[in-house]
């Protein structure tokens, strides 16, 4: 705290927000570590991200519209919240690796772990059990995903920003997180539960990834 209080009164925020995304990234990477994880476990959640990270490609030229999202929330679903938030840290640093890597790719990887840990967290409620839970999720998701994009270019900037120019940037981003919100919502309405099914029955035939 001392740290991050020095680099803040010095207005290296961005120094700050890569210290804070390390700290929230290891308790989860350590616990999973410790797990022990069979090689089938560990096929299968590569798959997963992999399936996520490619599924990206092919929409690349879309702003905003990617199933990838959608594969992170229901792998959160079916096999709880650590998968989720590594199918989802994965899944921004593999497809970065097609589309380009940056100073974004570690907002990436924790926006959508987190969107990962979220659906996991909220697995056994009447959100993830709904239709339309999944799919307002889904949607405030898409909204959140693009919000905490949009931090990682004010703190690049390592400088005091107006109000004002937040508002502007804010306001101009909201046609892409509607795009991803929504292609979020077309996912989940048309693919999900077909998805969730199948992984459950993948998790409770082999025995994958149990609690």
């Amino acid at each position: 705290m001392l740290i991050a209080a020095t680099f803040i009164v010095e207005q290296h925020y961005l120094i700050v927000s890569f210290l804070f995304m390390m700290f929230t990234f290891l308790p989860f990477i350590i616990r999973f570590e410790r797990r022990k994880v069979a090689g089938r476990e560990l096929v299968m959640l590569a798959v997963l991200a992999a399936i996520a990270a490619v599924s990206r490609v092919p929409f690349a030229s879309i702003p905003s519209v990617q199933p990838t999202t959608f594969v992170i929330i229901v792998t959160g679903i079916a096999f709880g919240a650590e998968s989720g938030f590594v199918v989802g840290a994965l899944a921004a640093l593999v497809s970065n690796l097609f589309l380009g890597q940056g100073p974004w790719t570690p907002w990436q990887m924790y926006a959508w772990g987190m969107i990962g840990l979220s659906a996991g967290l909220l697995r056994n409620t009447w959100m993830m059990k709904r239709s339309y839970g999944r799919i307002m999720f889904g949607f405030m998701t898409g909204i959140l995903f693009g919000w905490v994009m949009n931090l990682w270019y004010f703190v690049s900037l390592d400088e005091q920003v107006e109000l004002a120019t937040i508002m502007t940037y804010y306001g101009a981003s909201l046609y892409f997180d509607l795009a991803h919100a929504l292609s979020n919502v077309f996912f989940l309405l048309i693919f999900a539960s077909s998805w969730i099914k199948i992984l459950q029955r993948f998790r409770k035939k082999y025995g994958l990834l149990e609690r």
